[in-house]
């Protein structure tokens, strides 16, 4: 089975570019940058909240990197479904990191905030194919 999902590009205030699309989180629309540099799919701490009834998020060991950071202290959840296109992720554990200056960073040029990234481990696993020309990603399981 394969999918394709349309993205969005969208322009940096000159700073470059940035996919994005929309997925679903327990049924509920996300935004999402695609990130094939991101080694896992992450979502914001803050915003998860809309997504998921557990609002208690176990805290995580390790530092996370990265998204203009050097560093920063990062959280877990389980989210119960993830559906992309027609792609369907059961049960999938994420890590929850602040997303707030990216987002600041989006409002402060007028564009969407976003509640997550779709990171390689999603993009390896469903062998996700980014057409620029199209603007589609491809996505099979």
């Amino acid at each position: 089975m394969k999918t394709i999902i349309p993205f969005k590009v969208l322009s940096i205030g000159g700073e470059g570019f940035h996919l994005i699309i929309k997925l679903y989180i327990n049924r509920k629309v996300a935004n999402v940058i695609i990130d094939t540099g991101a080694s896992k799919t992450v979502f914001d701490k803050k915003r998860i909240a809309k997504f998921v009834t557990n609002k208690k998020f176990g805290k995580h060991d390790n530092l996370s990197s990265g998204l203009g950071t050097s560093t920063m202290k990062s959280h877990f959840t389980s989210i119960k479904k993830i559906k992309i296109g027609e792609i369907e992720i059961l049960d999938y554990n994420t890590i929850l990191l602040d997303l707030s200056h990216v987002n600041k960073s989006y409002h402060q040029v007028g564009l969407p905030q976003i509640d997550g990234v779709l990171g390689s481990d999603i993009l390896l696993k469903y062998k996700g194919v980014i057409d620029y020309e199209k603007k589609t990603l491809k996505l099979k399981l």
